[in-house]
């Protein structure tokens, strides 16, 4: 028994030596920005987006799209899904509205990125939708893996995909050519990929993902978020967490 008692002790040390960063409260909405280097009115949404990322109640993340590149700089952030799933965002809405700067707010609704004032009414608004953020999500990260904890589903909304971002939180760029020639513009939260976990059918799921497949040099933070619908037809947002690795 005494033995056993020590082995315990052991292990509780060693468990508390080894960093873990665990994700925050739960957010009450997830802001995405679709930005572009190129884009002479993105500048103000970029900050903005900064301002917003210190809110530890909401999930902030910058989509660099590439469909602006043609005026001159080739946007050196931009995934070319990035502009997909903002087009995607539009079909869903049907309203067909696709610009930069703007932020879609918990996959359901849209406002200019730099208009504080009407992100925050829609994410007041989407806060009213049934289900929007309603399924606790946990993350985090230790030295050899990301666990993403999703619970069972608490009401009608049962199906869903889990996705996996990681991103670096602050990434100067200086823009020599284009609409912004001569600015070195700071982005925020900079989405680097999408990395599908798999399903949520309303039941409880734990997903854990090597580090090492995941992070690189300049990955710092990890979002991760459940949302309705698919990846050509997004719906709003039923869960999200956000934390760093450190």
């Amino acid at each position: 028994m005494r033995r056993r008692s020590v082995l315990l002790s052991l292990a509780v040390i060693v468990s508390a030596l080894v960093p873990v960063a665990a994700s925050s409260a739960e957010p009450r909405a997830v802001v995405e920005l679709f930005t572009s280097q190129g884009c002479s009115s993105c500048p103000p949404a970029d900050e903005l987006a900064g301002e917003l990322s210190h809110d530890p109640t909401l999930v902030v993340l910058s989509l660099a799209i590439d469909y602006w590149d043609y005026l001159g700089w080739k946007d050196t952030l931009a995934l070319s899904g990035h502009g997909n799933r903002q087009r995607a965002y539009a079909r869903t809405r049907g309203d067909r509205q696709v610009y930069t700067p703007q932020v879609v707010v918990n996959g359901s609704e849209h406002a200019v990125g730099s208009d504080r004032a009407a992100i925050e009414a829609a994410i007041a608004d989407t806060r009213k939708q049934p289900g929007t953020l309603s399924l606790p999500v946990t993350m985090a990260v230790n030295a050899d893996n990301v666990i993403v904890t999703v619970t069972a589903a608490k009401g009608e909304q049962t199906q869903g995909e889990i996705w996996l971002c990681p991103i670096t939180s602050n990434v100067p760029v200086t823009i020599s050519r284009g609409e912004n020639t001569g600015h070195t513009i700071t982005y925020h939260n900079v989405v680097r990929r999408w990395v599908k976990l798999g399903d949520w059918t309303g039941t409880a799921r734990t997903l854990t993902v090597p580090l090492r497949e995941v992070a690189g040099d300049d990955i710092d933070s990890f979002a991760v978020v459940v949302q309705a619908g698919s990846k050509e037809s997004p719906g709003h947002m039923l869960g999200a967490a956000v934390t760093s690795i450190h």
